[in-house]
Parts: C-alpha cells; sequence; structure tokens
C-alpha cells in the first residue's frame, strides 16, 4: 500500500506468476469501466502517475470552476481521469466507477439494498451515463453504463 504525493492510497501487486488476470472486455458488469481520482493537485499528480506507470493523457476537459479534468491512457483506450478535487472533499481518494447494464435499474437496486444514490443519474460527455453512491455502511462508489434504462 502507498500514498501519492496528495494522500491517495493505491495499492501495488504482482500475481504469483508474475502475471495479472487477464482484464474483462470493456464494459462488462460488475468490473470497473473508469478509475477518477480527486487529488490534492490534478497536474502535480497526474505527473506523478505519469512518471511511474507510463499512463499519457489521452483528453482534457475544461470543467469550468472545477478546473482541468485529465483523461489518461494506460497503453490503449482511456481509462481514467484525474482532478483537483472540490475545496469541501476531505482528502485525496480514487473513486471508482463498476460496469452496470443500466443505470436506473442499478440505481434501484443500490436503494433496495440499503445504499443511497447521491449523485446522478447523469448523462457524461460521450454518453455514458453514471451515478454515485453510498453504501449501507456510507463508503462511496460509483456505477457507469451505456444506457439511462
Amino acid at each position: 500500500m502507498a500514498a501519492d504525493p496528495y494522500g491517495a492510497l493505491f495499492m501495488l501487486f504482482k500475481g504469483a506468476s508474475g502475471q495479472g488476470p487477464a482484464p474483462a472486455p470493456a464494459g462488462t458488469p460488475g468490473h470497473i469501466g473508469w478509475h477518477e481520482l480527486h487529488a490534492g493537485d490534478g497536474q502535480g499528480a497526474f505527473d506523478f502517475y505519469s512518471s511511474l506507470f507510463g499512463w499519457t493523457q489521452a483528453d482534457a476537459m475544461d470543467m469550468g470552476p472545477m478546473g482541468l479534468y485529465r483523461i489518461f491512457a494506460a497503453g490503449g483506450p482511456p481509462v481514467g481521469g484525474i482532478m483537483t478535487r472540490m475545496a469541501d472533499s476531505p482528502g485525496s481518494f480514487w473513486l471508482y466507477y463498476f460496469n452496470v447494464e443500466a443505470i436506473d435499474a442499478a440505481a434501484a437496486r443500490v436503494a433496495a439494498a440499503g445504499g443511497r444514490i447521491v449523485m446522478g443519474p447523469q448523462e457524461v460527455p460521450g454518453g455514458s451515463w453514471i451515478a454515485q453512491g453510498l453504501d449501507p455502511q456510507g463508503a462511496l462508489f460509483a456505477l457507469v453504463a451505456p444506457v439511462r434504462g
């Protein structure tokens, strides 16, 4: 377990054979579809991770007062984004978006299981739908889907 210069925790590992598991096909429900870092300094965090892992900036979006959202790739299509965290965030953190088939149906399952949606559903650039929620213990997680339904 390690922390970046802004306090976000991450873990390094490799399988006993030296190889990790084969990645699931893009969009596979139940697997992580997007990795998002809310950092103390978005540019500094991008510089740190790109020097450590070789990530490249695939794109960037100006989010107005929220600053620049840097979309990164890890040797293929984009896999995540890095932004400077909002002032009311308690610290830097990684937020993982789990793939689901339809965002509204998944949000209903969250509520039925005792969780709560705290943001969304909302459409994001590229046409995907996202929502952020809290599980029954208060842990933050996110969902991403290709459709609203």
